[in-house]
């Protein structure tokens, strides 16, 4: 069975003025346009499409990839707002509609929004929403602390930064764990640091504990060297300039020096750090 918004492995069944038909064992008169159609292909191959309605509200394939599928975050630009609602540039001809209703904010033509895409199964048809909360699902987390995790960043808040975590639940970053820039609709990788009890999680954009220690010393060491052996800083520096030079905490800078100097790779005096 053919699912609109996402990718379908099918069948070239027959080659046509207009393109490939395409199908599998419930269907057999999908469309590939002439425009999408590959330059080697073999009647009977299989062909990987994306599949959506197209103007006319008819399903069709194309080889195009969309900005986002079904059943998933991306952030996209408002190509166009009218009386329906908000039109997102998704990659494809067709644009994704935000109804007026599922907008959090309402939109704005040229801005871009992080958004869910799924399946009104009303109108049977893609649709968008910037109302994220309604399918974040952090009920049931299947999160460990340390863990590595792929982020989609989605909102400011005057906490921090709310990211959705793995397509599937919301987190925070707390603004004193950010020492980089950020921006709305960023893909990073993060940690989870914290899960509370209430099942909202913590993010840090830096390993966790000793995980955390060796890429901060490398980064300070390589520093040093690229410096000649010597940066005016040291464990007294105040956290501003740690982290204009080092884009880390003082925390992770003193636990990182710690390290370079039990290690023997480093002096720690009054005016700064040196090469041992």
């Amino acid at each position: 069975m053919i699912e609109l918004g996402n990718y379908n492995t099918l069948k070239i069944l027959r080659e046509t003025g207009v393109g490939l038909f395409l199908g599998d064992d419930d269907v057999d008169d999908l469309l590939l346009p002439s425009k999408y159609v590959p330059d080697d292909f073999r009647i009977g191959d299989d062909i990987s499409v994306f599949c959506y309605l197209d103007h006319e509200e008819r399903p069709i394939a194309t080889t195009l990839k969309p900005l986002i599928k079904r059943n998933s975050f991306g952030c996209l630009r408002v190509a166009e707002v009218n009386e329906f609602g908000a039109f997102l540039d998704w990659g494809l001809e067709k644009h994704l509609m935000v109804p007026f209703i599922e907008q959090q904010t309402k939109m704005i033509e040229g801005e871009s929004y992080v958004v869910y895409c799924y399946l009104d199964e009303k109108t049977f048809r893609l649709v968008a929403s910037s109302r994220l909360d309604r399918f974040t699902k952090n009920e049931e987390l299947s999160l460990n602390p340390r863990e590595e995790v792929d982020l989609l960043v989605s909102r400011r808040s005057e906490l921090g930064w709310n990211v959705i975590i793995n397509n599937k639940y919301k987190g925070l970053v707390f603004k004193s764990e950010v020492f980089q820039p950020m921006k709305v609709g960023a893909k990073l990788k993060g940690y989870v640091k914290n899960i509370r009890e209430d099942n909202k999680v913590d993010i840090s954009l830096k390993p966790i504990g000793h995980l955390g220690l060796e890429p901060a010393a490398k980064q300070i060491f390589e520093k040093l060297e690229l410096a000649n052996g010597y940066i005016p800083i040291h464990d007294k520096s105040s956290p501003e300039e740690i982290q204009k030079m080092f884009q880390m905490s003082k925390k992770t800078f003193k636990k990182a020096i710690g390290t370079l100097y039990k290690e023997r790779k480093i002096k720690i005096k009054s005016d700064g750090i040196y090469t041992a």
